[in-house]
């Protein structure tokens, strides 16, 4: 499925992206009541980690919610560096339901990370992802492509199986799911950032202007779809045509089209273009 997105932090943000490293999914499943969710070989590789996935999503509700409970007896200090696993176990059984399936994938398998306002993160195509709280600019590739089988009631989950075929099991640290931001050449007063993900369908620019300062992007080579996030000021595009802007208000914007941008108060704007 060719579904990569990014997600860039507004506020606070808690996610859930990729796996956690083989040897950290090992360690944790060595604990009392997991051990018989993992294979009998000896050995932990990503075909293992893809069988050790699709148990726990193939557990009946019951047992996952007898789990849950059990791990959260276990003290802290047990689950090695993944001290928040029985805190975030409590809290997701509260969000989605104790018998969620997706509970046990998240808080044991997956990388659980916080961002701050900023901050971004990449997920590439058939990756694994769940979004827990907080707010944020999200861009992903023209897709409806999507299949979930946790965190949602169980009657809109989809084959589990499926759901094995599809996704990729390469782990990797958390760190490698964050996605840095630059200055961009695009805003030519240097008050614009990019997001440049790691692929050809989009890059995301950021721009962060404080009261009585002015940004100009110079035009783009390709079409772009702009929001603004905070604050209000006027946009100014050829033919002496002034917007005015304010939170929430989103435009489209042609390819070849220059933007000064003004405001008395400060404004941030974002803006995801494909060149």
């Amino acid at each position: 499925m060719h579904k990569p997105e990014i997600a860039i932090a507004l506020s606070k943000f808690e996610l859930f992206a990729g796996w956690k490293p083989l040897k950290d999914i090992q360690s944790l499943f060595e604990l009392n009541h997991l051990a018989k969710y993992m294979p009998k070989s000896g050995q932990f590789n990503d075909e293992d980690l893809r069988q050790v996935c699709k148990a726990l999503l193939s557990a009946p509700a019951k047992e996952i919610a007898q789990t849950m409970k059990d791990l959260q007896a276990i003290p802290e200090s047990q689950f090695g560096a993944h001290t928040y696993i029985p805190s975030l176990l409590g809290r997701l059984a509260k969000q989605y339901g104790e018998g969620d399936n997706g509970n046990l994938v998240a808080a044991l398998l997956m990388n659980y990370m916080t961002l701050g306002p900023g901050d971004s993160v990449f997920v590439p195509q058939d990756s694994i992802h769940a979004y827990l709280e907080g707010d944020i600019v999200e861009c992903m590739a023209r897709s409806d492509n999507v299949i979930n089988t946790g965190f949602c009631p169980a009657a809109e989950r989809d084959s589990v199986e499926l759901f094995g075929q599809a996704l990729s099991f390469v782990p990797h640290s958390s760190e490698d799911s964050l996605l840095p931001r630059k200055k961009s050449d695009k805003g030519l007063n240097g008050k614009t950032d990019v997001y440049a993900p790691p692929i050809s369908e989009f890059s995301v620019l950021c721009t962060t202007l404080g009261a009585g300062e002015s940004e100009t992007h110079k035009a783009i080579l390709g079409p772009s779809l702009m929001i603004v996030t905070k604050g209000c000021g006027q946009m100014k595009f050829p033919e002496n045509k002034t917007a005015e802007l304010k939170e929430g208000y989103v435009f489209f914007v042609g390819q070849g089209v220059a933007l000064d941008f003004v405001t008395d108060k400060g404004m941030a704007v974002f803006r995801a273009y494909a060149e």
